[in-house]
């Protein structure tokens, strides 16, 4: 890294406040030129209102923030671009069906009497994406059409189009594989290198270790630990400073499977034409954790499976019951659960109160003459999230104004509420800080020790390694091993879903 002593953001003594909360109630640190600047925190600690404070999007309600040395209160995220401030967030706001350049210039096109200078913007875009290390991008391709992780390219040359000095990255590594995270942090550290400071936040402390240089954790809205050196800060320290506890171990420890135990779900010969037919088998009180690339297939088989793809062929059963294809209904009928990936799009009502989020597919239970029985949703969501931890509490409060962990929560108490067999978890910590990560692992690992049969699908080796009694590795919609997951390790695992990668 390349970072000096100069300091280019000043935080003192930020405050923000919205109706009936302080999510930021004192936060303190400073960014230097050239410096990868991690930001740690539990969901709930203020990190979203922090990168919206700081790149425009609020205003703080006391406090300082100087900008190369002045006083500085953006009024929007246009103003803070301007001045040098960009935020690239998880969920990138880039314009589908509009080409990377329209995107990279968004909100500040190039024009002279009122006409964009088209070509020059293609010419500077294929500028900035050669600074990038991607020149192979054109200017002129839909941006709709980009794997993820050049998208997330595209959000960085806007950022710079306007002489971006720091870059607020927020979980940019979430749905990124191996080979594209070692591709964005050599983007970070060309940047580095050129005096670009960046702000990065993420939950996998590793990550942190590898790219940072400093460190400052939130908890609950207000700085507790600032400046700490990324790379000797031991992960017990980090972890009891965001959580206020110490957690010896993440990951619950594992009860063997009864050899005994009935099955519960069995897949035979399952595909839907993009990948290969599986064969699966979960027993009561198993977890299978399913470890693959982003795109290799594994995600397809949960949903296929989940009856939310229309297998082309093969069968699925649960407790010998077999399950009519592309029927989520009878997949629910059956006790089958799913929390998805995108947990936003496809597993929230994100402007519906927290008790309907969690009743929604129990509706039946609550009909009283043909009327819904309001008071005992509320009551009964009321005992799942007390008993859950979800905050902040109330059951009438909007899903969208939680955090991801506890959104996370949210779902599995839909799932809790109606006692599945079978409960299918896709990337079930995306996003969730290691305290709340924590909860979540015990939580599934007492529904497996309560007889229900779980599969688990992550791009976290150490997840799948640590949660998982068995693990199927799933490649180029493949599965090239299935077997105890006491008998393979993290390099083992990554060798499997990497071979023929590269080429």
């Amino acid at each position: 890294m390349t970072s000096t002593d100069a300091t280019l953001l000043s935080v003192r003594g930020v405050v923000k406040r919205f109706p009936g909360v302080t999510a930021l109630g004192g936060v303190d640190f400073d960014v230097r030129a050239g410096e990868v600047h991690c930001l740690l925190g539990q969901n709930g600690a203020g990190k979203s209102t922090l990168i919206k404070v700081l790149s425009g999007a609020h205003r703080p309600d006391e406090g300082e923030i100087r900008w190369r040395g002045e006083v500085v209160s953006f009024g929007n995220p246009t103003a803070a671009m301007r001045s040098g401030v960009a935020a690239i967030y998880q969920e990138l706001d880039l314009v589908s069906g509009l080409s990377v350049a329209d995107n990279v210039f968004l909100g500040h096109e190039l024009s002279t009497a009122g006409f964009t200078r088209r070509s020059d913007a293609r010419r500077r875009t294929r500028e900035l994406l050669k600074r990038l290390g991607h020149p192979e991008i054109s200017p002129d391709r839909d941006v709709g059409r980009l794997s993820v992780a050049h998208q997330q390219v595209v959000s960085m040359a806007r950022a710079l189009s306007l002489d971006g000095q720091l870059l607020i990255m927020d979980e940019p590594s979430a749905v990124l594989d191996p080979d594209e995270v070692r591709v964005l942090f050599g983007i970070i550290r060309e940047l580095t290198a050129q005096g670009v400071a960046v702000i990065y936040i993420s939950h996998r402390l590793a990550e942190i270790r590898e790219i940072g240089d400093r460190v400052t954790v939130l908890k609950d809205g207000r700085t507790v630990a600032t400046g700490l050196p990324a790379r000797e800060v031991k992960t017990p320290d980090l972890i009891a400073l965001m959580t206020g506890r110490v957690l010896d171990n993440v990951f619950p420890q594992r009860k063997p499977v009864d050899p005994a135990a009935p099955e519960v779900l069995r897949v035979r010969g399952l595909t839907d034409g993009d990948f290969d037919p599986v064969d699966l088998t979960v027993h009561a009180g198993e977890v299978v954790g399913l470890a693959g690339l982003v795109g290799s297939g594994r995600s397809e088989i949960l949903e296929t499976v989940y009856g939310a793809r229309k297998a082309a062929g093969g069968t699925v059963e649960v407790d010998g019951r077999k399950l009519r294809r592309g029927s989520v209904g009878a997949a629910v009928r059956a006790g089958m659960g799913l929390c998805p990936e995108e947990r936003k799009s496809q597993g929230l009502l994100l402007d519906e109160a927290v008790y309907r989020n969690i009743t929604v597919s129990s509706m039946s239970s609550f009909a009283r003459f043909g009327f819904l029985d309001d008071r005992a949703e509320r009551a009964r969501a009321t005992t799942l999230t007390e008993s859950l931890d979800v905050r902040p509490a109330g059951v009438d409060r909007v899903v969208r104004g939680l955090s991801g962990g506890n959104q996370q929560k949210v779902v599995l108490a839909r799932w809790l509420l109606r006692e599945c067999r079978v409960l299918l978890l896709d990337e079930p910590t995306r996003g969730v800080d290691v305290g709340a990560r924590s909860e979540i692992y015990e939580l599934v690992r007492a529904l497996a020790d309560s007889g229900v049969a779980v599969v688990v699908v992550s791009s976290d080796v150490e997840e799948v390694l640590g949660l998982a009694d068995r693990v199927l590795v799933v490649r180029e919609g493949r599965v090239v091993h299935d077997g105890p997951a006491d008998e393979i390790d993290e390099s083992r695992v990554l060798d499997l879903v990497m071979e023929g990668h590269a080429a």
